[in-house]
């Protein structure tokens, strides 16, 4: 028997590891496994190579939970006792303490640093067994066994059959996974694609109305993925079928790419691109990232671009290390070279299906226009990949390319100023009047109802040119949207014009963080007798507001809205008729003393300059005060005021409901 210490040249590594790997311990077991498998994998060549003339026979590797151990068997290579003296008695850990100090909150840095995948068992092991069998021909068994202190003992064993079993005494504290089912968990999250058979308790089967153990190993993985495989040799159900088997609750994938490269770096993996509608954040980290088929990680931020991470499916590279800090990832060339390399691979795969079958393209778009806005937003690369292809989508349900649209409404949507003018709508029912208004003069409206739209439009509108204009299809009347040489120009007399809106204003509700401002324009006489828009830039500003930090300035402002009042409509006509003959009297001397103290004003006399002010606002308030004691009872002024409300989802509760009566005493 020979008594050791573990060579370190730290005085003793264990409470580091316990220390620092804490937050990470259940990764343990990831190591361990993978070591057996490694184990497996190198008898396998050297049987391959005839360096091993012996059966290979089972090669599953085993993982045993006992009441107070696991352990790891495998029939692989195997350990001589100089071998162990190599391997796991040698730490490479020059200049362990200053290394430690600078890593401290990098955990995982530590193992992969110094390839200390064993030492992890010590994260959850009160002591360590090995009992080892080399392959090579008359070895000799022997057992090393370490209690979490830099001694070992080291002695020869029982052991009939090569291969390594590695026991682990599990400490008080991590007593939670000394359940089957537990380690089954984790082998199914770190180890089911490993290319070994690795089993794990018996599978069971209902009979006589419960559930019993079979003499069948419940093997835990898949040593085949799909992945691993040849394109050639799967058809689309096997790779649905793969794509089940990653993520069962989700709908069918709409299509996938396989990866498959082998210089510069080695690089194989599955991309599926699910039907995203909405919500970023809920459909992020779904890509599972491997090395040899060993799981890392399914936060692959960092090795893939930002957009990427809303695809589904598997990266498998031996270029990225199985243990990696972050700050690695984001410096690292090969990691760099990887995310170029699926960016192009998911740019040409989308232009593959635009330029074979633009029908299915188009077909897809509503699902996948919200990851290639995703990407057009965040990587120039991308969007010069993708301008050609990505498309807009207009209110009748035709989709053409940026390009297309714009050569479509060129001509019809220049207004006099040289601005081609983009009208949107966010919401085709709710801005149902205000599209079809639009259309009658000719003009198409796109529809862009995406949580990231408000974002596309501002980079469209850098993109296209400062002669570019998006606006909302009822931030304005439309020929205030796109203005022509021949508007109108014919509007009230400034008297008709405070009658009009003094008799509406002073009839709109009061609603919470809501600002009216009322206005009057020949519309036409087929258009709406009142419209009610919000102006393009407070919108604007309101939605980047929430979805952009450090703009909640705007978010927190009141809504700013105009009620325009369409002169040329017979209702408007009508209550304006009404007004002048039911106030007339009442206002006329009024009006003329205040046009003599506007007079008066006008003279510049400075000394009398705050009496006159005063008066005249007297005089105005008095006016207004006139058009609403008219309007007030006015059911007409009510009906319309309420029914452009309602037009913009703003008329409810007790409101609503006097609105309904009033309708049916009209009717």
């Amino acid at each position: 028997m020979q008594n050791g210490k573990i060579g370190v040249t730290t005085e003793n590594i264990f409470p580091v590891i316990k220390q620092f790997l804490y937050s990470d311990r259940e990764i343990f077991l990831r190591e361990i496994v993978s070591n057996a498998v490694d184990a497996t994998q190198k008898l396998k060549t050297l049987s391959s190579k005839g360096e091993f003339k012996g059966e290979l026979g089972d090669l599953t590797v085993h993982v045993t939970v006992g009441k107070d151990t696991i352990t790891v068997s495998d029939r692989g290579l195997g350990m001589t006792a100089s071998e162990i003296d190599k391997y796991i008695n040698q730490i490479a850990f020059s200049g362990a303490n200053d290394f430690l100090e600078k890593y401290k909150n990098e955990a995982s840095a530590i193992i992969g640093h110094f390839g200390l995948g064993f030492y992890s068992a010590f994260m959850v092991s009160k002591k360590v067994e090995i009992i080892t069998k080399s392959y090579q021909e008359g070895a000799q068994a022997v057992k090393w066994s370490c209690d979490g202190s830099p001694e070992f003992q080291l002695s020869d064993a029982d052991k009939s059959d090569r291969g390594t079993d590695i026991v682990l005494h599990i400490d008080d504290d991590s007593k939670e996974y000394l359940q089957e089912t537990a380690i089954q968990g984790l082998l199914k999250k770190y180890c089911r694609f490993l290319p070994v058979p690795i089993a794990c308790g018996k599978k069971k089967e209902w009979k006589d109305g419960k559930e019993v153990e079979t003499d069948q190993d419940n093997v835990m993985n898949n040593v085949e993925p799909l992945w691993t495989k040849t394109p050639s040799e799967l058809k689309d159900e096997d790779y649905k079928s793969f794509y089940r088997e990653l993520y069962p609750m989700q709908d069918e994938p709409m299509f996938w790419i396989h990866l498959n490269v082998d210089f510069p770096f080695h690089l194989t993996g599955i991309l599926y691109f699910p039907k995203i509608k909405s919500n970023l954040d809920l459909q992020k980290n779904r890509i599972h990232l491997y090395c040899n088929q060993v799981f890392v990680t399914d936060n692959v931020e960092g090795i893939v671009p930002d957009f990427m991470t809303l695809l589904h499916g598997v990266i498998d590279s031996p270029d990225i290390p199985l243990n990696v800090s972050r700050s690695y990832l984001q410096s690292d060339s090969n990691v760099k070279k990887i995310s170029g390399y699926i960016t192009k691979k998911v740019a040409d795969r989308l232009s593959q299906i635009f330029k074979n079958d633009r029908k299915d393209f188009e077909s897809k778009w509503d699902d996948v226009k919200l990851f290639i806005n995703y990407g057009m937003l965040t990587e120039e690369d991308f969007y010069s990949k993708m301008e050609k292809i990505a498309l807009m989508k207009d209110t009748d349900g035709k989709y053409f390319t940026f390009e297309e649209y714009k050569t479509l409404i060129e001509s019809a949507q220049t207004d006099k100023d040289k601005n081609l003018i983009y009208l949107y709508a966010t919401d085709r029912e709710s801005q149902y009047g205000y599209i079809e208004s639009a259309k009658s003069k000719g003009y198409s409206v796109l529809l862009m109802d995406n949580s990231l739209d408000v974002a596309v439009i501002g980079m469209l509108e850098q993109k296209f040119g400062q002669n570019s204009r998006f606006m909302r299809v009822d931030s304005d009347t439309i020929d205030r949207l796109i203005v022509k040489d021949d508007a109108k120009a014919d509007r009230l007399p400034d008297t008709s014009m405070r009658m009009i809106t003094k008799v509406f204003s002073s009839q709109l509700p009061k609603i919470e963080k809501a600002d009216f401002h009322v206005d009057a324009q020949p519309l036409g006489e087929n258009a709406l007798p009142v419209m009610i828009t919000c102006s393009e830039y407070m919108r604007r500003m309101k939605d980047m507001a929430a979805i952009q930090s450090g703009m909640s300035f705007y978010g927190d402002m009141p809504d700013m809205y105009n009620v325009v009042l369409n002169t040329d409509h017979k209702l408007i006509k009508t209550v304006l008729a009404d007004a002048e003959s039911s106030c007339s009297e009442q206002v006329k001397p009024i009006q003329t003393e205040l046009d003599a103290l506007k007079e008066l004003k006008a003279q510049d006399n400075k000394d009398e300059k705050e009496t006159i002010e005063s008066q005249i606002s007297e005089k105005e308030s008095a006016i207004d005060g006139i058009y609403s004691d008219f309007s007030k009872d006015n059911k007409i002024v009510h009906e319309l005021i309420d029914l452009a409300l309602l037009q913009n989802g703003m008329l409810k509760g007790e409101a609503l409901s006097r609105f309904i009566r009033r309708s049916v005493e009209l009717i």
